[in-house]
């Protein structure tokens, strides 16, 4: 089991690095008392630092009465009663409804085990990429939400890999790290399959997809069930300047275009679900009574913060798909 993690493209200094090692290996249970360290020779030439290095955090280390070293034979722990602060570095992509009931689930289950600082990268791959060079080897551990990024992987692929947990959306770069996630390839299409008896009173299934944001793994569910089931079909990226069609169904990701169909339908004097038919992605409490009631696509966001931070404080590396159900109502 590896104890001394040292990151080169990390800021902090390397015996920092060592001692910060050492703290999170006993904190996690990873070390206990009267276990041995790696030598100084060991550390020293696996991570190709002088001796003088790895001697000034073991010495730093000594002084606090965390370990206790024997002449000849090397370093031990010896206490595993100390005041250490686990923090976490949060990578959200924006603030909503959806990310604050991840956030205060996970709050909730961290409770005072871990100091939580969180941070908005709204998208923009530089702004991500300095969030995270400028936190590398400063936290516990890394919580990111990679989103459909271009270059993410390789930007987080910088920090420390044992500390790193990957939040909402995942790929195939970032399969060697744990994550809870979802699913959007199989969520879409099992949604659409579950509402299929629904969906056969209409002609036409529309996706609004602008593609900035939105997870791509949607429109693959979305063409497979489709393909499958010979809907007639059209992937849209803005919904402005259209005239709802009688017998159509909006499948709808972001909620300023569901706005958009809803103020449309009024304006063309449609119904829905007699004359056309929407299906939102998240459900919120205002979309059980806007029109009657709309039907979404949803997963647990609550959970899906709960079940990350069971996992980090159980020192576990597993890949939970948080799935998602659709949950019907009057727009279909």
């Amino acid at each position: 089991m590896k104890i001394i993690n040292i990151n080169n493209q990390s800021h902090l200094p390397k015996y920092r690095q060592i001692i910060s090692s050492v703290e999170v290996a006993i904190a996690e249970g990873r070390l206990k008392r009267n276990d041995k360290l790696p030598s100084v020779n060991k550390i020293s030439l696996e991570f190709s630092i002088s001796r003088d290095t790895v001697l000034l955090a073991f010495d730093e280390l000594k002084k606090r009465g965390i370990i206790y070293s024997i002449l000849g034979k090397g370093y031990y722990v010896k206490s595993v009663d100390f005041s250490f602060e686990q923090r976490f570095f949060l990578l959200f992509d924006e603030l909503n409804i959806f990310k604050e009931d991840i956030y205060n689930s996970f709050l909730k289950t961290v409770g005072d085990k871990a100091q939580i600082d969180i941070f908005f990268h709204h998208f923009n791959i530089e702004t991500f990429r300095k969030l995270i060079n400028e936190s590398n080897g400063n936290y516990s551990k890394y919580i990111i939400m990679p989103t459909n990024l271009t270059g993410a992987a390789s930007i987080i692929k910088t920090l420390p890999k044992n500390d790193v947990y990957i939040l909402d959306q995942t790929n195939s770069e970032l399969s060697d790290y744990p994550s809870v996630h979802q699913n959007f390839v199989k969520d879409m299409y099992e949604a659409l399959l579950i509402g299929k008896e629904k969906l056969n009173k209409y002609q036409k299934l529309i996706l609004i997809f602008p593609g900035f944001k939105e997870p791509l793994g949607m429109v693959e569910g979305f063409e497979k069930f489709c393909r499958e089931y010979s809907f007639e079909n059209e992937i849209i990226s803005n919904f402005e300047g259209r005239n709802i069609q009688k017998g159509e169904v909006y499948v709808i990701p972001d909620d300023r275009h569901l706005v958009d169909v809803i103020e449309q339908s009024k304006i063309q004097n449609l119904k829905i679900v007699i004359d056309f038919g929407i299906i939102s992605y998240n459900d919120t409490p205002l979309k059980k009574v806007v029109g009657n009631g709309i039907t979404t696509i949803s997963t647990d966001f609550a959970m899906m913060g709960n079940l990350l931070a069971s996992m980090i404080l159980e020192n576990k590396k597993e890949k939970i798909e948080n799935k998602s159900s659709l949950i019907i109502r009057n727009s279909l």
